[in-house]
């Protein structure tokens, strides 16, 4: 007869494929985000390569790079396989990670009271550096506290903000939402759009999952 713990090995596995599907999908998307929208800033560090954002090259330039490494980092400190097996590296990432964070979102207050795009633009902006170092805090602070869980429901939340440089491209560069409204228009949406709705869908299914985790245990 087969043990319990011989059952619940491909059950696992049957659980961990669709989660590292996911994360590797996700790096490819951060990886081809990264080769599209940032490198061009290390490859033209002139006016040209620059536009609107010369006069405030070493802002942006710490933003972007500070956006860059969180955004790599993220889906390696959600593998289960790496925290287990690597406990170290996992941490060390995870200082890293937070460290880009708190760089890439300081430098985006000062782009955001310096833009040129306007107050609504630069309000937006504010508001998502305030999401994206508001979480990173919370996950820092949850793990100080050896709260394990809830450090981990932050760092989700964290690299959905930290996503939302990806998203919002996508929203308004590729398909159909690339052709509604001006692109000024556009703009005003998609910056708040491309972190707030991502982070409800986060909210939602983090909290059917704790809801399930709690049945679980009452009927146990």
């Amino acid at each position: 007869m087969s043990s319990p713990a011989s059952i619940a090995a491909p059950a696992a596995k049957r659980v961990r494929l669709p989660k590292a599907l996911a994360l590797a999908v996700i790096l490819l998307v951060a990886i081809a985000f990264v080769l599209k929208y940032v490198f061009h800033y290390y490859l033209n560090y002139n006016p040209a390569g620059f536009g609107p954002h010369w006069m405030d090259r070493g802002t942006l330039l710490v933003h972007i790079t500070g956006g860059m490494v969180a955004l790599l980092i993220g889906p390696w400190q959600f593998s289960q396989r790496l925290r287990q097996r690597h406990l170290q590296l996992h941490r060390l990432l995870g200082r890293v990670y937070l460290i880009a964070v708190l760089c890439g979102s300081l430098a985006a207050f000062r782009l955001a009271v310096t833009t040129t795009f306007g107050a609504m633009w630069g309000f937006s902006l504010f508001s998502m550096a305030l999401a994206w170092i508001t979480c990173a805090s919370m996950a820092f602070y949850a793990v100080k506290q050896r709260q394990i869980q809830v450090h981990q429901e932050w760092m989700v939340r964290t690299y959905v903000v930290t996503f939302g440089f990806v998203t919002f491209r996508l929203l308004n560069d590729i398909g159909p939402t690339s052709r509604i409204g001006s692109d000024a228009e556009r703009g005003d949406v998609y910056i708040w759009a491309c972190w707030v709705l991502p982070l409800l869908a986060a909210e939602v299914i983090m909290q059917l999952r704790r809801m399930r985790r709690m049945a679980g245990t009452a009927r146990g």
